[in-house]
């Protein structure tokens, strides 16, 4: 595992030489990690219990050591360091073994992904910085063109700073909380990855390798870390360059539990974590098992939800049912033989039924006491093993899921969902991001509710999905799609895929590719964007009516897995009045803590690298993304012309507009010469302000300033009332009108 060891200089990791976001050089030593000091525990572990010297047997006891000295005002896990971007540099993961990554058929791991103390002795999980202040650049932008796949490489077409910023926001997905503690879990079906292996019918019979990385990762360790690291990177990327929302698009539960969903709201509101579940056995001790304050997203942030498949269904792959809702909740560990595949497919797709029929293997659980999180009680044991009880485990229906999203300090309420939608149990909705701009956002549910990982549309579905296109290109609206599960994306242009909307497994109004068709009768629609497949790739979907025209896949990454990024977006109308959309991809910022073991953040990158590694998921390859980094930054280019008329004027018209401006909180009076200005502002996004007491044509003496929604001024120093006047200026150089507040100075005493 990933140590830090103590020296008179700068922390060592034990891996190959990196560069922390700080510059400290981190290399790979052999041997036996030091014993960490106790004063530097104490220094560094703050709010933990073991730094107090102290035992715990439950977690009452935690609790209590912890309400003695008082929850930390700030993160347990704070960032550090300049926050980076995949355009300045990249994590790159190097020396795996040939033929894991990128994968190629035939290979065998040398270890088994749950062997973590082993990972760096066999080059597993093992990466560096490409990139970096006199270096290269990390993954720069690329602009596929709309009727060329792979894209073409070159220079980015636009400077998004020189340009009217229409609409910044973010997506991360795929976070997969997981309750590792949890009895009913397929721990077993992968932590001893390639075996156990099961015969194929679909390939005559042939042995393969039963599990996956779904099954069973060390990230499982982590996924709260990650997840806490991820939002104090959106918070610092926010104070650069404000996000006007956020999209979730699904996932965020593993195993569709309630403890899941509720820690992972609690993270995004920036409560105290406790990672843990059942006995919370290690929780003072062990360092994924230990309770800590969360930082929170920003709450000037408004961030709205999709639903996947993982919220919904057990592992995300089939409907609960009462036998695994008992278990759940429960003492005994789930227990089902081999896992039977279905004949139809020539891919490992699980006959979920038939497998339950059957017992033989005990799933296993994380023992929550071991350093690395050592798997316990899974195979075919001779006695049945026991876990702690935990009610909080319970499954959750598709309306009480919603629900939860109206239990929360962050906004808005019920993140797009409506106490509508939770009594229909129905996850689809529209929302508008941004005052003054016609930017519709259409989140839609595509989950096969059968309980598959497939994607499906029912006709309630469908039918609203194509109301809410006619709806927008009637309005003159520039329209995105937000869900879980990616229309068309890259694989299914020769192959179907268990993740495109074809699906087996029931019956639905349209395909695919009709699908598809339907979609290019709405030229307003300029992206879908979508998780679950765990990649960065992007598919130009072009128009069979105008090759140049059409809208583009865009898949984010999970948090989860390699390469555990989320994306920033930025739509911008760029110097040829062509809408250009900036997709990039970032990788949360987890700094090592001096002088002890890693945050558990950058330790999950070790972990997520390895599965990666180890597994050799080929999903995570595609057309466009680095092969080592699997980062594809692009420019999407949505031609003017494409939209209808209306919409284009709308564009064309775009400018900021100050909708308030009040100086000192629209206070009367001021007893000192610095004021700050107030102000809110629509439309186009500004990055330049000036502000004056001289007439609304200002001077040379009001020179532009970087814009700031509450800057300081100074007033000239005669006492009496004053006049301030003030405008904006966005990128491609539009200004706002000129408005003016009021304040009195008052007469110093």
């Amino acid at each position: 595992m990933l140590i830090i060891r103590e020296t008179d200089s700068a922390p060592v990791l034990f891996g190959k030489e990196y560069a922390d976001p700080q510059g400290i050089k981190m290399t790979k030593r052999k041997g036996i990690p030091m014993k960490l000091l106790r004063r530097d525990f104490l220094k560094y572990c703050i709010g933990s219990a073991a730094a107090l010297g102290l035992e715990f047997s439950t977690l009452e006891s935690l609790k209590k050591a912890f309400a003695a000295t008082g929850a930390p005002p700030t993160p347990t896990y704070p960032i550090s360091g300049d926050i980076y971007t995949t355009l300045d540099r990249t994590v790159n993961p190097y020396d795996s073994p040939p033929g894991s990554f990128p994968p190629q058929q035939g290979y065998v791991p040398t270890i088994p992904p749950c062997d973590i103390a082993e990972y760096a002795a066999n080059s597993y999980g093992e990466w560096n910085y490409v990139g970096g202040e006199g270096d290269v650049l990390g993954v720069p932008y690329v602009s596929p063109g709309m009727a060329q796949i792979p894209p073409v490489i070159g220079p980015s077409l636009t400077d998004p700073s020189q340009c009217a910023m229409l609409l910044s926001f973010f997506t991360i997905s795929d976070i997969h909380i997981c309750d590792k503690e949890s009895p009913a879990r397929a721990i077993y079906d992968g932590y001893q990855y390639p075996e156990p292996k099961i015969p194929n019918p679909g390939k005559g019979g042939a042995l393969q390798p039963a599990g996956n990385s779904s099954c069973y990762s060390g990230i499982t360790l982590y996924t709260t870390h990650v997840l806490d690291a991820a939002v104090q990177t959106i918070n610092a990327l926010h104070q650069q360059a404000p996000f006007d929302c956020g999209i979730a698009l699904g996932d965020a539960c593993d195993n569709n539990q309630y403890n899941e969903l509720r820690w992972y709201m609690d993270v995004l509101d920036g409560k105290w974590i406790t990672p843990s579940s059942g006995a919370h056995l290690g929780a003072g001790t062990i360092d994924y098992q230990k309770p800590y304050q969360a930082a929170g997203l920003n709450k000037s942030i408004k961030w709205y939800q999709a639903i996947g498949n993982h919220d919904q269904f057990w592992m995300g792959s089939t409907a609960m049912t009462s036998h695994i809702r008992q278990t759940l909740v429960g003492t005994g560990v789930l227990n089902f033989g081999q896992v039977i595949l279905n004949p139809a497919f020539d891919y490992l797709v699980p006959d979920w039924q038939a497998t339950f029929a059957t017992r033989g293997n005990y799933m296993g659980v994380v023992d929550g006491t071991t350093e690395n999180g050592t798997i316990i009680n899974a195979g075919p044991l001779t006695s049945p093993p026991k876990v702690a009880a935990d009610p909080n485990r319970h499954s959750l229906t598709i309306s009480q899921w919603m629900a939860q999203f109206f239990n929360t300090t962050s906004q808005p309420a019920g993140h797009g969902f409506t106490q509508q939608m939770v009594n229909e149990g129905f996850a689809c909705y529209h929302f508008y991001p941004k005052a003054d701009v016609p930017i519709k956002v259409i989140v839609l549910d595509n989950t096969d509710k059968s309980g598959s990982a497939f994607s499906a549309l029912d006709q309630k579905r469908y039918e609203w999905l194509i109301n809410e296109l006619e709806q927008g290109q009637a309005a003159d609206e520039f329209m995105i799609i937000c869900s879980h599960i990616p229309v068309a994306p890259y694989g299914q242009q020769s192959t179907p895929e268990p993740w495109s909307i074809w699906n087996p497994y029931c019956v639905q109004p349209t395909t695919e590719t009709e699908l598809v068709a339907t979609l290019h009768n709405y030229p307003n629609l300029a992206l879908w964007i979508a998780g679950h497949v765990h990649r960065n790739t992007i598919t130009p979907q072009p128009s069979p009516y105008n090759s140049e025209y059409g809208f583009y896949t865009v898949e984010t990454p999970s948090l989860r897995d390699f390469p555990q990024q989320f994306r920033r977006f930025q739509i911008v109308r760029n110097s040829d009045n062509n809408i250009s959309t900036f997709v990039l991809s970032v990788d949360p910022a987890a700094a090592p803590l001096p002088s002890m073991m890693a945050s558990p953040a950058l330790k999950s990158r070790m972990c997520a690298i390895a599965a990666q590694q180890i597994f050799a998921n080929p999903a995570q390859q595609g057309p466009g993304m680095d092969p080592n980094s699997c980062v594809y930054n692009a420019e999407l280019v949505t031609q003017l012309s494409q939209l209808s008329p209306g919409l284009q004027a709308k564009i064309m018209a775009i400018s900021p507009v100050v909708s308030s401006f009040k100086i000192n909180g629209n206070a009367a009076s001021t007893k000192s010469r610095t004021v700050t200005l107030d102000n809110t502002v629509v439309g186009s996004t500004p990055t330049q302000y000036r502000a004056s007491e001289l007439a609304p044509t200002f001077n040379s003496a009001a020179g532009w300033l970087p814009y700031s929604p509450a800057p300081s001024f100074n007033l000239s120093s005669t006492p009496g009332a004053k006049t301030v006047y003030f405008q904006v200026m966005d990128g491609s150089g539009k200004e706002s009108a000129v408005v003016s507040s009021k304040i009195r100075l008052a007469a110093a005493v």
